[in-house]
């Protein structure tokens, strides 16, 4: 049996839905053991509030020394200016002692995004989230293109071979659409696989 995590930041539920995603697809594979949970929020309720952020999430918060529990995770983050997000950055850097121990070393790895804009920094938001994992001695994965959705030339659509990911829109008014939600899907399900394999 596989255990793996989806584990993410969400402010206005668009990376939450993703996680969903992530999360159906990796339990599509038989023998998969698959938990959704969150990063601890760093805003001040204050300021959550007059963002209007997501705050009813039902995933429960991860603490940063269970992550040696599973033998896959698969990160969500909004993209911050090319980046990760600071919540996210916040827990990754609460994980020292995982790295002094070796406890991720041979674990998978594997990130998707949200953006505001097409190209908004979503490759490099995960391209950058890798540097992490292979610190940690993590094996890094994406989506390969026997993916079919990140083939589609009919719609503006997120996804790559690094990760899937979803356009917001600048106010946050695009939801995921039906082929980005696929191709998390699919990201969830080929993480499980080979984290299945992987477990023996």
């Amino acid at each position: 049996m596989a255990k793996i995590l989806v584990l993410y930041y969400s402010t206005w539920g668009h990376v939450e839905q993703m996680a969903e995603a992530v999360a159906r697809g990796a339990r599509a594979v038989a023998g998969a053991q698959v938990t959704i949970k969150r990063v601890p929020e760093t805003m001040p309720a204050a300021t959550a509030a007059a963002i209007h952020a997501k705050t009813d999430q039902a995933a429960a918060i991860a603490r940063p020394e269970e992550l040696a529990d599973y033998d896959a995770i698969v990160f969500g983050t909004p993209t911050r200016f090319g980046n990760m997000c600071g919540q996210m950055r916040n827990f990754l850097d609460q994980t020292g002692t995982l790295w002094q121990q070796g406890q991720l070393v041979g674990k998978i790895g594997s990130v998707f995004v949200s953006t505001a804009t097409q190209h908004g920094g979503q490759e490099t938001t995960i391209t950058s989230f890798h540097s992490t994992l292979l610190h940690q001695g993590m094996i890094v994965v994406g989506v390969p293109y026997a993916c079919q959705g990140l083939l589609n030339m009919d719609e503006i659509s997120g996804g790559s071979p690094y990760g899937a990911s979803t356009l917001s829109k600048g106010d946050g008014s695009r939801m995921p659409s039906k082929n980005e939600l696929a191709i998390a899907e699919y990201q969830g399900r080929h993480v499980s696989e080979l984290a299945r394999r992987l477990s023996g």
